[in-house]
């Protein structure tokens, strides 16, 4: 990947299709959940720290401060990319169920997020992968999760490098 940042409406535009809302009257979003739970918040990893997506206003919330790029991942391009979405599941939005079938259902679901990254990319000369080559604790700690939050997986979004 090139190290060259993306524009901002870039950005907007790639947190728009994972988990943007396109029916807005209804509550819905551009990507399905399982019972509509909608457990899943996207985060934002660029050099200058992490972002939580705020669908509703369609804009970056900024949790933490600083480079944690390297947290993400343990590929060496990880580091220099300008971005890496991370896709959290809130599992106290899941019900009853046990922590194993919300993970479960939560990867499925961060799954429909990323294909729409992954489609959104393709139309626009963009690269991008999914990883779950990480550590985990670590990685949950520089984000300053709580508990009840579970990290799906990442996925890379950059210019190819040349």
């Amino acid at each position: 990947y090139s190290t060259a940042p993306l524009p901002l409406q870039e950005l907007s535009n790639i947190c728009w299709a994972a988990w943007g809302y396109n029916r807005p009257e209804m509550n819905l979003r551009t990507a399905p959940s399982a019972s509509n739970k909608q457990e899943m918040d996207l985060y934002a990893i660029l050099e200058d720290g992490a972002y939580r997506y705020d669908a509703k206003a369609n804009t970056l919330v900024q949790t933490v401060a600083g480079d944690i790029r390297e947290a993400s991942g343990k590929q060496d391009f990880v580091y220099t990319a300008p971005l890496n979405l991370v896709f959290v599941a809130d599992l106290t939005k899941m019900g009853g169920n046990s922590r194993e079938a919300k993970v479960i259902t939560a990867s499925a679901d961060a799954a429909f997020c990323s294909q729409n990254v992954y489609l959104y990319c393709a139309s626009r000369g963009l690269g991008t992968v999914v990883r779950g080559w990480f550590d985990r604790e670590p990685f949950h700690e520089a984000m300053k999760l709580g508990p009840d939050q579970h990290i799906c997986w990442a996925q890379t979004v950059g210019y190819k490098a040349e």
